[in-house]
């Protein structure tokens, strides 16, 4: 298992250094902006108090820009789900189906390696790479602070990337998840998609329709707390979308247990045939 760990941390390497650094420099963008907001605050309020203020409140309390969590949240927590969820549902679709539709996982369990231990240390060094890619967000903040008037202690910070974790490996759990249900990774990563979009509009959409609410209580990224968890973590919303995402990880080790291999290629939809229906020969 250590070695399939290594290897698979190996593989996510560049994807760590792309996402990481670009959230790096998002964040150090972040701070630079809260500078500015700072310097012409009575001009923005103005500005806020039209049309522009209805369409940012979609992603948050306008009336909290002027507090660090509030200014975050516009300017970047409430995207990041958005953003690094497309690392997520792509990373945890390809997991264990990529490797078998380039017909290499029919190769490596050849080896004497179990099932689980292979999922295990594929499902861990997804995991990793995940909190490798919001630690190097994290820093950019760090880094930013140290000249920027944003006063934000570095655990109060991490609280909003503990939330974010979260939503992220619940929808890398479901990608996970669909991979092995649907009949290709990219079937399944499109699936997963459309259902990170969707969430994300019904929530967003439930700011201004409050008649969307009942609708946004069934999306994932609802209980996502973006700069408000600066001030205190909701520990059930937190609680309840890791568990969503190992009940995801543990079907998808289930269904991994029962899959018969494919040699390489996609897999097809299994139509059932008619009755009495007799195969030439």
């Amino acid at each position: 298992m250590r070695t399939i760990f290594l290897d698979t941390l190996g593989h996510f390497r560049g994807q760590v250094l792309g996402w990481g650094l670009a959230t790096f420099l998002m964040g150090v963008l972040t701070v630079i902006r809260y500078n500015i907001f700072q310097d012409n605050q009575e001009p923005i309020r103005q500005l806020l108090a039209g049309e522009v203020g209805d369409l940012i409140r979609m992603f948050g309390d306008v009336t909290r820009l002027t507090t660090p969590g509030g200014f975050l949240s516009l300017a970047l927590f409430s995207f990041l789900p958005l953003v690094l969820g497309a690392f997520a549902v792509l990373a945890g679709s390809g997991l264990v189906v990529a490797d078998e539709e380039s017909g290499v996982l029919d190769l490596v369990l050849a080896h004497p390696v179990s099932r689980t231990a292979l999922y295990l240390g594929r499902l861990l060094a997804f995991v990793v790479a995940t909190l490798a890619i919001l630690a190097l967000s994290w820093l950019g903040f760090l880094v930013a602070m140290a000249w920027s008037t944003l006063d934000v202690g570095w655990w109060a910070l991490a609280r909003p990337y503990v939330s974010l974790a979260a939503v992220l490996f619940f929808y890398g759990g479901l990608s996970l998840l669909l991979s092995l249900v649907l009949p290709a990774r990219r079937t399944a990563a499109m699936a997963a998609g459309v259902i990170l979009l969707a969430s994300y509009f019904f929530t967003t959409l439930a700011r201004l329709d409050k008649g969307m609410e009942p609708v946004a209580r069934f999306s994932p990224i609802s209980y996502y707390q973006s700069g408000d968890a600066i001030e205190g973590l909701n520990g059930r919303w937190l609680a309840g979308l890791l568990a969503a995402a190992l009940i995801m990880a543990a079907l998808a080790w289930w269904c991994f247990e029962r899959r018969d291999i494919r040699v390489a290629g996609e897999g097809g939809w299994r139509w059932p045939r008619r009755r009495g229906h007799i195969r030439r020969s």
